[in-house]
């Protein structure tokens, strides 16, 4: 997969990611429905293939759970990262939201995560794997 470049709402904070190695997964679960105003599609990489080219001082994390960490534009308020920094499993990787990826990014979402929590007023009508835990 070929690098990707991205930038928040406001353009304060420009990101390049060296090689996704996932395609865009939609978690549904009411975090990331809150976190995001619908489900969270997002790009996984490992946390040094994220580039800040610009406005790393505009990210503001915010600790939303006692494993993870959000990150956002203190600027616009766009929100970028999901980070399971505390969950060793996952701390390795970090997620950026598919939504300010510049396009074309080539990718496609491969699955639903948390589908069991999804909010009440949408279907996921498509038939890719839909799992209710990640």
């Amino acid at each position: 997969m070929a690098d990707l470049k991205g930038r928040c709402l406001c353009g304060g904070i420009e990101i390049s990611l060296t090689s996704p190695k996932d395609d865009v997964c939609q978690c549904h679960c009411a975090q990331c429905r809150q976190w995001a105003g619908h489900n969270w599609a997002s790009v996984s990489c490992p946390v040094e293939g994220l580039k800040f080219d610009k406005g790393e001082d505009l990210v503001q994390w915010y600790r939303s759970s006692e494993w993870a960490r959000r990150g956002f534009c203190r600027t616009c308020g766009s929100s970028l990262f999901y980070h399971a920094d505390r969950a060793e499993s996952h701390k390795h990787k970090i997620a950026v939201a598919a939504g300010c990826l510049d396009a074309p990014t080539g990718l496609k979402t491969a699955e639903h995560i948390f589908c069991g929590t999804k909010g009440d007023y949408y279907e996921i009508a498509d038939d890719l794997p839909k799992l209710d835990t990640h």
